[in-house]
Formats: structure tokens, sequence, C-alpha cells
């Protein structure tokens, strides 16, 4: 029975030991309302956050799809993907902007990464 006694003994002392730990081991340290200086600014985001990222692009557009509210671009190169040029279809953010486009229009755009799509926020 001796080693069953000290086992629940050294238990005791363990939990005791952790207690303490525990609650003296946040000392010092401040919470702030709000959690106040924990705001990330875009500079801090990592990589992985594209959709706030805004790319540009100048091409000519091949087509316009209203009904899918896409528009299918022959890019030049997008230095801030390392992209080369190419044929590519973006969703537009808002189907009023297609009436900015016109099939052999050169145009240039602005575009974010949205998941899998990539879509035309802004459109010269």
């Amino acid at each position: 029975m001796k080693p069953v006694k000290l086992l629940v003994g050294l238990a005791l002392v363990a939990s005791a030991a952790l207690a303490s730990a525990q609650s003296g081991g946040m000392k010092g340290m401040e919470m702030k309302a709000g959690m106040k200086g924990m705001e990330m600014d875009k500079g801090s985001m990592s990589k992985g956050d594209k959709a706030q990222t805004t790319h540009k692009a100048v091409g000519v557009v091949r087509k316009v799809d209203s009904k899918a509210g896409t528009v299918t671009l022959a890019h030049e190169p997008v230095k801030t993907l390392n992209w080369p040029a190419m044929n590519m279809t973006f969703k537009v953010q808002d189907k009023a902007m297609l009436d900015k486009f016109a099939e052999g229009k050169k145009v240039e755009v602005e575009f974010q990464e949205r998941g899998k799509d990539h879509v035309i926020t802004g459109v010269k």
C-alpha cells in the first residue's frame, strides 16, 4: 500500500505546483480592453493573404460573357504574381462593370485573387 500513498502524494504535490505556476505565471502581463495593440496592418499580412492584394494587368478584351459575369483578356505579364502574358478569364466584382469592356478594346484592370477566382475590381 505504501507505493499507492506515495503516488497519491506525488500527484497532489504536482497539481499544487501546477496551480501555483499557472496563477503566478501571468503576473506583470496586462490584458488591454478590446485587445488594442493587436491590430494587423496590411503590411503584416502573410503571403497567403492574397485576397487583400490588388494586382494590375493590361490586356486586350477577347470575350465578354455578361450572363456569367466574366471577361477574357489577352493580358501582358503580371509582375506582382510572376505571371507571363496569357489569355485568361476573370470574374467581375460588379456586372455593371461589363459595360466598360468591348471585344478588341485595350484595358487596364485591377484584380484580386479570391480563392480560385481572379476578380476584376476596377477597369480603365
